[in-house]
């Protein structure tokens, strides 16, 4: 069955993980193109203060305090929307938190905690949304990461967490077309994105926790999570560096665990101690509106990877990619000679 998706003017979107980094850049400008927004986070002052802000700018917006792990939580934002709206077109698993460590420092109570929001979270709310749409048609857009196909050192846990989010993901899919359901499922695949994400996650590293190069602004993945609400796409990477990082993980895979043991390891910590260890997101919510985050370079504003993959035609597309993979091929070719 053809799946057909309202403009964002006419939509209703449910976002998880509104109160910081990608979910609070996506809900202010989902807002700006008209859509009406149900936002949920764990920090009530800082969903009150989101939706204020929207709706005394034109906007409309209410607020769910929810915590994703738990199914009556998510049932009461689906309600929510319901009774509020009259239902919704587009539900955005946004919400995540992560652990940086080495796996024999993280304490197992931890990893099953972290699963607990970033898969168990997601299914919680791919699957309500899912008995809403499927009458109605729309949107479940599932927040993944480059990390879904690509481990990070030292980020294990929350890697192997969007292992898990990407098979979800692509279950679904396969489920609700099979069943013909009017459905798009789409997993956004960020590369590392200039949020509060390493500063709100748990530290067991000696320093503080950053973002490796490059990191791309919130917006590029705002960007593409809108246009996958009004436009159906299977999966969309966001950032030509975490599109690279990819390729080499499917090319030349060893090439990438040398890199990631040698520099990624180092790049990934800042120069300055960690902020003390109860102080994170995994154990309790935050409570401030946060666009970005603490990398110190140069954030790079727009991907033109993503924007091109968005916009262009399939042959566009296709042409990007086979340029992509000569491209990545004869930088291994001079490596080879070189070695």
């Amino acid at each position: 069955m053809a799946v057909k998706l309202k403009k964002l003017s006419q939509q209703t979107i449910v976002i998880t993980g509104a109160s910081s980094g990608i979910g609070l850049v996506t809900a202010r400008m989902a807002a700006k193109a008209g859509a009406r927004l149900i936002l949920a986070a764990r920090s009530e002052e800082a969903l009150r203060h989101l939706a204020n802000e929207i709706n005394e700018e034109g906007g409309q917006a209410t607020y769910v305090v929810a915590d994703v792990s738990k199914p009556e939580d998510v049932q009461r934002l689906a309600r929510e929307a319901a009774g509020k709206f009259g239902g919704y077109d587009t539900w955005i698993n946004n919400a995540g938190v992560s652990i940086y460590g080495k796996l024999e420092d993280v304490p197992l109570e931890d990893m099953r905690q972290l699963f607990d929001v970033n898969f168990w979270g997601l299914v919680n709310g791919s699957l309500e949304a899912a008995k809403h749409l499927k009458s109605k048609g729309g949107a479940i857009i599932n927040v993944g990461s480059i990390l879904s196909e690509v481990t990070a050192i030292l980020q294990t846990i929350y890697s192997a967490s969007k292992h898990a989010v990407k098979g979800f993901t692509d279950g679904l899919r396969m489920e609700l077309e099979m069943d013909e359901a009017p459905i798009s499922v789409t997993l956004i695949q960020p590369a590392a994105i200039d949020t509060p994400y390493p500063v709100h996650a748990k530290n067991y590293m000696e320093r503080e926790a950053q973002h490796a190069p490059p990191a791309y602004a919130p917006e590029t993945v705002a960007r593409a999570i809108l246009h996958c609400a009004a436009t159906p796409e299977r999966d969309v990477v966001v950032g030509g560096g975490g599109k690279a990082m990819i390729g080499m993980n499917r090319w030349t895979p060893g090439l990438l665990d040398t890199f990631m043991e040698k520099s990624f390891s180092k790049q990934e910590k800042a120069d300055y101690p960690p902020r003390p260890l109860q102080q994170n997101a995994l154990d309790r919510p935050m409570g401030q509106l946060e666009e970005r985050g603490n990398y110190p370079g140069s954030t790079r504003e727009t991907s033109y990877y993503t924007e091109t993959v968005t916009a262009g035609s399939p042959a566009l597309r296709t042409a990007l990619l086979v340029g992509a993979g000569v491209a990545l091929a004869a930088w291994l070719g001079a490596g080879k000679q070189r070695s």
